[in-house]
């Protein structure tokens, strides 16, 4: 008989644990800020700054490191300037032809081509037209690089993409090319 209330103590304590139980609300959270937290709004106001808001602006003048200015502007004038004054500050030790070469393959080959000569793949599947034969033109290293910066026409700026120390290193791929296509 004791066996008997043992099993009926058993099962009933059993049924009351897993009556209560709700698969789509399961158990207690305890510390529920642990796994909810409070949402704070980036740009909300805040007594921490002067103006109220956390964002804040960078002081006026400041430049991120590492940024170097390029003081022509983005105007027919200003690529005439760079055209007769803009000299590459690269020696001829720092210039890594290679990395040049492999950066004009990637950024510009698809275009102008392998050989500069205007006849990149989207020019001869006709999704571009007139893409210009470097020999054909009237180009500096300065208006080499103020191109690959600004872009110039249909070709976009490259300024992203590229460093400046990588923008004068493919100038100086493309000056070559231009060399070997006028031989």
């Amino acid at each position: 008989m004791k066996a008997l209330y043992k099993i009926v103590a058993l099962v009933g304590v059993s049924i009351a644990a897993t009556s209560c139980f709700d698969k789509s609300k399961p158990n207690y959270q305890f510390f529920p800020n642990m796994y909810e937290s409070v949402a704070y709004e980036t740009y909300s106001e805040s007594s921490a700054f002067k103006s109220g808001k956390e964002g804040q602006l960078p002081a006026k003048g400041s430049i991120k490191r590492g940024f170097e200015p390029y003081d022509y502007e983005n105007t027919p004038a200003g690529y005439m300037q760079a055209k007769t004054e803009l000299k590459s500050p690269l020696d001829s030790l720092s210039v890594d032809t290679e990395k040049g070469a492999e950066l004009y393959n990637i950024y510009c080959a698809v275009c102008h081509g392998e050989k500069g000569d205007g006849q990149g793949n989207l020019v001869k599947r006709e999704k571009f037209l007139g893409v210009p034969n470097y020999a054909d033109r009237d180009i500096t290293e300065g208006s080499i690089f103020h191109v690959i910066t600004y872009g110039l026409n249909s070709m976009g700026s490259h300024a992203n993409q590229l460093s400046q120390k990588e923008r004068w290193m493919v100038t100086d791929h493309v000056l070559k090319l231009r060399g070997e296509l006028k031989k």
